[in-house]
């Protein structure tokens, strides 16, 4: 009898691993069909609705939230059962931390995985911005090229003076990879990194006075919001150049508009905007200004990467395994 209840026990159904998927409606990822096939995913937007929905996503421990969507203390809520949120973006500002920590919820983000992809698209928009390639292709288009228009002068990248704000996993590689253009890299971030040789600036504002480049890899906190004030462009200077590719309000962008369109900033390379995604019309019209649509993060490899890392995430947690790019909420 005692062998026939514990084959009875090894053949009952096991607790479905349910995961609610928070996005953004418009947001998918080719990792959702693969995920499909190891967890029951319970997504508000799906059409048609799981049936169950509102039921098991009472019951669901995970939440996998897709981009910048917001975790509010009125989702974690709405999801009570919740331990566990899979970040999919390197930054966590858009996370109740502060609920999270009283509730006891455990949080990961994307960790490195797209830190050289981020990277390699701050040099890029630092080399548009300065050499003037985007002006220069609007300029071939436009068949001005042999039409007597003059074009005006690029400046040169190499040996630029780049203070880096946030010298964490982006703004490390971002140095690593200017410091090939022989630029002098100084940095302001948390506190003093003692194992690197680039020059330390405990204030933004002293960065950007030694600076002809100012480049934005810090996360967004509330230390950390319109850092670069009216006072820092200033520091900057006419010739200084802004690169940011952290998160929009990281600058006050009133000021940043202003200061571009007067013409007492050198230039900007933007891959991300304060009110997104409203981009401010009067710089389209700015051949020193570089747009790009909060891209810097998107390749396939680093979408194969983040697909990895969230796939062993998930599968540890369910075997209560130790978590990678756990965030500290302490």
């Amino acid at each position: 009898m005692a062998a026939a209840a514990a084959d009875n026990l090894s053949h009952a159904p096991q607790t479905p691993r349910l995961l609610i998927l928070h996005r953004f409606p418009t947001f998918k990822l080719s990792l959702f069909s693969s995920l499909a096939t190891r967890f029951t995913i319970l997504d508000p937007f799906s059409d048609p609705p799981h049936p169950s929905f509102s039921t098991l996503s009472k019951l669901a421990r995970v939440i996998l939230c897709v981009g910048p969507k917001p975790v509010t203390s009125e989702d974690l809520d709405r999801y009570p059962a919740v331990e566990y949120i899979v970040g999919t973006s390197a930054g966590v500002n858009h996370f109740d931390l502060a609920a999270c920590r009283l509730r006891g919820i455990r949080v990961t983000s994307a960790g490195d995985v797209f830190s050289d992809d981020v990277a390699d698209y701050a040099v890029g928009l630092l080399i548009d911005v300065l050499r003037r390639v985007s002006a220069a292709d609007r300029f071939v288009r436009a068949s001005s090229w042999g039409e007597g228009k003059e074009y005006a002068l690029a400046s040169k990248v190499s040996g630029k003076r780049v203070g880096i704000v946030g010298l964490g996993s982006i703004g490390s590689r971002v140095a690593k990879r200017l410091e090939a253009f022989g630029c002098r890299i100084s940095y302001k971030s948390r506190k003093m990194h003692p194992h690197v040789s680039y020059t330390y600036y405990a204030n933004i504002l002293d960065l950007a006075s030694n600076s002809d480049v100012l480049i934005l890899c810090c996360a967004l906190t509330d230390e950390t919001y319109h850092v670069v004030n009216r006072d820092v462009i200033t520091a900057l200077g006419k010739t200084g150049i802004l690169v940011n590719i952290g998160r929009g309000s990281l600058v006050d962008e009133k000021e940043l508009v202003g200061f571009l369109v007067r013409g007492e900033l050198g230039g900007a390379g933007l891959d991300v905007f304060e009110h997104e995604p409203r981009v401010p019309e009067e710089l389209f019209t700015l051949d020193n200004v570089v747009l790009s649509p909060h891209r810097a993060v998107f390749t396939p490899e680093s979408f194969a990467g983040l697909e990895e890392l969230a796939t062993s995430n998930l599968e540890a947690f369910f075997s209560d395994k130790p978590l990678k790019a756990e965030i500290s909420l302490e």
